[in-house]
């Protein structure tokens, strides 16, 4: 069955409404990469009030190719424009796999060719300046990729929309009528964020020691570019040494293999000037989740020898002999906690009280 071709809407001026087939952009951010497709909407219900439910598969958009119109387009076989109007249009900020497949960042015409057993083929072209897809050309393909469409409740007016998002992945379904049609789309999120910093590194950010500590933790918290985060952290102390970049360094030697080096340098940085209770606190607790309590209990103990009236000294001891299993002795200091807190730490402190009078840890 031929394609239908509404040659009023061809010849219109650009800038007038279009209101049966109404222009669309939509985006998604994965990550820090960004998708747009640009559409125009066909209704189900035509402008004069015929619902077509029922008759959009197989008809209005024909299975399989369309036999080109005489006179007018390429001459070659013709796949569903994948909306209405000029040429569906899709945008990647980067490069991406769509359906494990891999596709270079950049703008690509985006053609359908939906079969009458379900399955459909999305078909990425470099030619987006074409009117509709009668002018497709099969040798300006850059990708193709097969997929099972999706019954789905019924949506009027042609959409796209991004379902199933993660940090590096989402998938795009067009939905029309009564069918979806998905497309996974794929980046590799950690090596894009790594070449970023990289490039953001180069500018006004590379002169301070937070960017540097940032790209550092970065590394460190997603277990990615471990060497490469080493060297942001060195870079960072380099700039500024402090007990923050100095504790980055430390826990990204942990993560290599390097305990030695780790501690001997946070052993220096607890008697770094810029290091706080808090920093006392939180190296404590790390040291707490890596089942080093009688190293955790030798730095709480420092913290209560520099700080004896700050209410972290006393809680910072009940957490190292709560975790040792000295529930009586973590009791007592936590009931010294309790009473030098501030206000809005005492509910979580009488939580742990309580817990420790059970005979139970509360880390």
């Amino acid at each position: 069955m031929a394609m239908m071709i509404s040659f009023g809407a061809l010849a219109q001026l650009a800038h007038l409404p279009r209101n049966p087939s109404p222009a669309a952009e939509v985006s998604q951010t994965v990550g820090i990469s960004k998708i747009t497709v640009n559409y125009s909407r066909p209704h189900v219900t035509t402008p004069g009030g015929q619902d077509r439910t029922g008759t959009i598969w197989g008809q209005q958009v024909p299975y399989g190719w369309s036999d080109p119109i005489p006179g007018f387009g390429s001459g070659n076989k013709i796949p569903w424009r994948a909306g209405a109007n000029e040429n569906t249009i899709i945008t990647f900020s980067d490069d991406v796999k769509i359906s494990g497949k891999d596709l270079a960042a950049g703008s690509y015409g985006l053609f359908l060719l939906v079969e009458e057993n379900g399955t459909a083929t999305w078909i990425f072209s470099k030619n987006t300046q074409s009117w509709g897809s009668f002018f497709y050309d099969e040798k300006e393909d850059a990708l193709r990729v097969t997929v099972q469409s999706e019954d789905h409740d019924q949506t009027p007016r042609l959409t796209y929309n991004f379902t199933d998002l993660t940090g590096n992945s989402v998938t795009i379904a067009l939905d029309w009528e009564k069918k979806r049609f998905p497309l996974k789309v794929e980046f590799d999120m950690h090596a894009i964020v790594l070449a970023s910093i990289t490039d953001e590194l180069r500018s006004t950010a590379g002169f301070t020691w937070q960017s540097y500590n940032q790209a550092a933790n970065y590394c460190l918290n997603n277990n990615v570019g471990l060497e490469q985060g080493l060297k942001w952290a060195e870079a960072s102390i380099a700039n500024t040494s402090n007990f923050t970049n100095i504790g980055t360094k430390s826990q990204l030697l942990t993560k290599l293999g390097r305990e030695a080096e780790a501690k001997e340098i946070m052993t220096a940085a607890l008697e770094n000037p810029s290091a706080t209770e808090g920093d006392y606190y939180n190296y404590g607790r790390q040291l707490i989740g890596q089942d080093k309590d009688q190293e955790a209990l030798a730095v709480f103990e420092k913290l209560n020898k520099k700080w004896p009236n700050h209410w972290l000294a006393p809680h910072g001891l009940a957490r190292a002999y709560s975790a040792l299993g000295d529930y009586k002795k973590a009791l007592k200091y936590e009931r010294v906690a309790l009473e030098r807190a501030p206000a809005g730490s005492k509910g979580f402190l009488e939580g742990f009280v309580k817990t420790l009078e059970e005979g139970k840890d509360f880390n």
